[in-house]
């Protein structure tokens, strides 16, 4: 059984929690490399791009819109849960399969300690720092950045040891709020990645209190503007990296990081300790029970 999960042209910390966290859960031997059947976790990973052929085994991934309707109903899909209620909703699952994403799983293991206390982190979405400045932004509020394309272990240490976070990536929150790191969200920057909080909140019986996020480039302007269009090795990426773009992303970087300063008074979010303990056991016995299953069926 092969695990799938997104990869991009850099490391991005909610996309790489499955080669960290499915080691430490699963069975020495359970995952290879055969891609007739296919573990699917973390992440907007429900495509329409799988092969019939084989076999799909989704733990707690969900849909964002990314492709097309996956038929989850040809036969060839195996729901043990799903990130939340908007994609159960979607893809005609059963709403008890809605349980949570499947990165609260993190609070099952033992984790790197946390790294030394500092107040309060921003966390973009890996997308941001191709296209934006948010290491010189983040300079100039005083906010350390957390990187989302560094190691896993390095991420989970530094939001364990934060006392709040600010985050734009998604599995920022996600991860905070399992590990009990209050969080405030902020609306990423790309509208196409928008409507996935509300799917994992769902199914924490919470609603996320959005922040608007000021643009650090000329190009995270355009980005906005335009709905999602900019790509930072096009026209538009190039034009913003020349000369003629420097008097404009000096005063919107300084912007971003007035704006970041401001955000870091905001009140942060937690779940509430009772739900994101039930997701949690729902979530272990649904993996267990797979695993058993499983193991069963080549006995």
């Amino acid at each position: 059984m092969k695990l799938v999960y997104f990869r991009g042209h850099v490391p991005n910390f909610g996309d790489e929690l499955n080669t960290y966290m499915w080691q430490h859960l699963l069975p020495a031997g359970f995952l290879d490399e055969d891609e007739r059947d296919l573990f699917i976790g973390i992440g907007s990973i429900l495509w329409d791009t799988f092969p019939r052929s084989a076999r799909k085994y989704v733990m707690g991934s969900g849909y964002a819109g990314y492709t097309g309707l996956p038929d989850v109903h040809d036969g060839s899909w195996d729901i043990v849960f799903v990130r939340g209620p908007e994609t159960a909703r979607v893809l005609g699952i059963e709403p008890e399969k809605a349980i949570c994403d499947s990165a609260v799983l993190l609070r099952a293991l033992q984790l790197p300690a946390a790294a030394p206390t500092f107040d309060v982190g921003f966390m973009p979405h890996y997308e941001s720092l191709d296209r934006g400045l948010w290491e010189e932004a983040c300079r100039l509020a005083g906010i350390p950045l957390i990187d989302p394309r560094d190691d896993v272990e390095k991420v989970i240490s530094q939001i364990r040891g934060a006392r709040m976070i600010i985050t734009e990536a998604m599995h920022g929150a996600i991860v905070a709020d399992a590990l009990r790191t209050p969080w405030v969200a902020v609306k990423p920057i790309n509208p196409g990645h928008h409507a996935k909080w509300k799917d994992w909140s769902g199914a924490l019986s919470m609603d996320v209190c959005f922040h608007d996020l000021r643009p650090s480039s000329l190009l995270e302007f355009y980005v906005g503007l335009t709905g999602g269009r900019g790509d930072p090795n096009g026209r538009a990426g190039r034009l913003s990296r020349s000369a003629l773009a420097t008097p404009a992303n000096r005063v919107l970087v300084n912007l971003a990081a007035r704006h970041l300063r401001q955000m870091a008074t905001a009140a942060p979010q937690l779940s509430r300790d009772e739900k994101i303990a039930e997701v949690t056991e729902r979530a272990l016995e649904a993996l267990h029970g797979f695993v058993r299953a499983r193991q069963l069926s080549f006995t």
